[in-house]
Parts: structure tokens; sequence; C-alpha cells
């Protein structure tokens, strides 16, 4: 019988001829860098389906949308602040920024409103499930998540009463099978309603008290990758979101505010090709928080001025409209009420 000693040795003996026939194995069956991550065959194949945006007016595919439920029992009718002309509650981290506290079933009513007609224009509705008591700002998955090239950059919330809307978002995005790119870590916050994608090479997000220099740092490493570029503007005083003041109807056409923008910004949309409709004091200022769901077709709230109206439909713009002010009571529109999750390319 040989001792461990003589079969150590033996084995030690072949041991170099193994190592050439594996390394001769896996140089056989190298690695496969490409396609990218992103290419819509690699996605289809390996993921079930194209995921992503690489714009803003490409037919909508899907759509992630949370219905207003329990959540809202959090809100205290005696928390007035005298100050403000709102309501709130310092200690528990909650508001509701306007006058008026709608019912729970006008919001769902609206809500339910908004769903139904992008079922009908065959939008793939996802609901966001898990949301926790309190949590009512995640009405407004917008913010929550941003959908770039393939997949998703899952944010972080700024205000202490979003924190945490993340981890139901992860869920129904890992649910659904779409990947994660990335989910901002560290000192980062941002919220998607500051988002816009101007063309598939070309995003902007307005910079201000939601959004921070760190997380632009990290949503444009995910789209440098990609290669594009992200444009970074800053935004006036204390507003949250570029969605106030910017929307993409076309490639070549948006609808803005200009009060709310940078002129420097304005000169870039023009350079850039894109035409501008410029919103009037006689105008409903939520209309500008609308939804493309198309080249040239867009859901807005009622309330657009004449002048406005015939504007945009000598540019050959479709416009669905639809009672939406109870739900902008919470301080969000239609955009803030859609998370983008599919679209299709305009190359």
């Amino acid at each position: 019988m040989q001792s461990n000693k003589d079969w150590g040795y033996i084995m030690g003996a072949f041991e170099p001829k193994r190592r050439d026939l594996y390394s001769a194995t896996i140089k056989h069956f190298g690695s496969e860098s490409e396609p990218a991550f992103e290419h819509p065959d690699r996605q289809t194949r390996l993921w079930g389906r194209h995921w992503g945006c690489d714009n803003d007016v490409g037919k909508l595919r899907a759509v992630l949308m949370h219905r207003p439920g329990s959540e809202f029992d959090v809100i205290d009718p005696s928390k007035f602040i005298q100050e403000t002309g709102t309501f709130g509650d310092v200690d528990k981290g909650w508001y509701w920024q306007s006058h008026e506290i709608p019912d729970l079933s006008e919001l769902q009513d609206q809500h339910d409103a908004l769903s139904d007609l992008l079922k009908r224009e065959g939008v793939e509705v996802i609901s966001l499930q898990g949301v926790e008591s309190g949590r009512f700002k995640s009405i407004y998955t917008r913010d929550s998540c941003i959908a770039v090239k393939g997949g998703a950059i899952v944010t972080r919330l700024a205000p202490r009463m979003r924190h945490g809307e993340e981890l139901p978002v992860t869920r129904a995005l890992a649910d659904i099978g779409m990947p994660i790119l990335r989910t901002l870590h560290g000192t980062a916050m941002a919220e998607g309603g500051s988002f816009a994608w101007l063309n598939p090479e070309t995003a902007v997000i307005g910079r201000g008290i939601r959004i921070n220099d760190e997380a632009c740092k990290q949503i444009a490493d995910v789209l440098r990758v990609q290669g594009a570029e992200l444009i970074v503007i800053d935004l006036c005083g204390y507003d949250i979101h570029i969605d106030g003041h910017f929307l993409m109807i076309d490639t070549d056409l948006a609808l803005v505010w200009p009060g709310g923008l940078p002129f420097t910004f304005l000169e870039q949309l023009r350079a850039m090709g894109i035409q501008t409709v410029e919103i009037t004091e006689e105008d409903n200022a939520w209309i500008i928080n609308g939804l493309a769901i198309a080249p040239r077709r867009v859901v807005m709230p009622k309330g657009m001025s004449t002048a406005t109206r015939q504007k945009l439909e000598k540019l050959g713009v479709e416009i669905l409209e639809i009672d939406y002010g109870r739900v902008q009571l919470n301080g969000g529109g239609i955009h803030c009420s859609t998370s983008p999750l599919v679209r299709d390319s305009i190359n």
C-alpha cells in the first residue's frame, strides 16, 4: 500500500498537465464582453426584455405607479402650521404643502383615471407595493428611481418623510426582473423629478435642495459608461425639481417655464435644436408636469390657456387632458406620479 506521501508525489507529477488542459479550455471559451450590457439583443436574451429609457418622448411601454392608500392616514388636519398656511408635524417629519387636505377617495379616483388612461394607450402599469405607514409621498414614484439604458438607478431621497421609499421600489424592480445599475449611496441624495433625458446622448439634472453634488457625480458615472453626458443646472431658491419648469414633448420640442430655468440652459436647448414653447401666467402651471407617452402625444391636467393650446396644436401636439387637481395638492402632478421603466428608442 502506498503511503500518503507517495500518493501526493504521483498527483503532483500530473498537475502540470491538468493545468494545461484547464487553461486550454478556458482559453477556448473566453470572455465575451460585447455586446454591451444595455444592448437590446443581450437584454432581451438575458433579462427578458429591453429595459430602461434613453429618452423622455419615445413610445411609453411600462411605467411604475402607486395608488394612494392607508399611508395617508398619518395626516392630521389639526397639525396646521400658521407660519406656512400648510400642515405638518416637524417631530414626525411629515408635511402636506397645501391649504386643503382632500379625501383619500378623491386622490384614488384621480390616480385611477390616470392609470386607466395609460392602460388604454397600451402602457403596462406596474404597481408599487409594500409602502409603509406614513410614506404618502410614495405616490410620486418618479422620484425613487431613474430609468437609464438597460436598467434603473435607485435614488436616495432627501427629506426624512421619504427615507425608506427606496426599499419597496428596489423590490418592485427586482420582482419584474429590471436590472438595477446603481443604488445611490454615501451622502448622495437625488429625486428623479429633477432628471430628464434630452436625447440618448444627453440628460439634465437640476441641482438644489433635494439634489446634491455627490448624487450628480454618481448618476453621471452611470451615464458616462453608456456614452451619455449629464448636464447639471442650478435650480432657484428652495425649488426641488426641474419638472416644474421643463417637459420634453418630442425630440426637438419642449414645454418650459423660463422663469425657473437658467438662461444658459435655454441657450443650450436652442443650440441642440430643441424648440421651446413657454407657458404663460394664464396657464395652470401644473400643465408642465405632464407626461409624453409618444412623440407629440402628451397627458396633461386641465387648465391650459387657449394661446398655449393653439401653439402646441399648431406644432402637431396631441393633448390628453384629465382632472388631477386633488393629487396636485400633495405637491406633485402627473409627471411626478409616473416613473417610466421602458420606452421605445427614438434613433
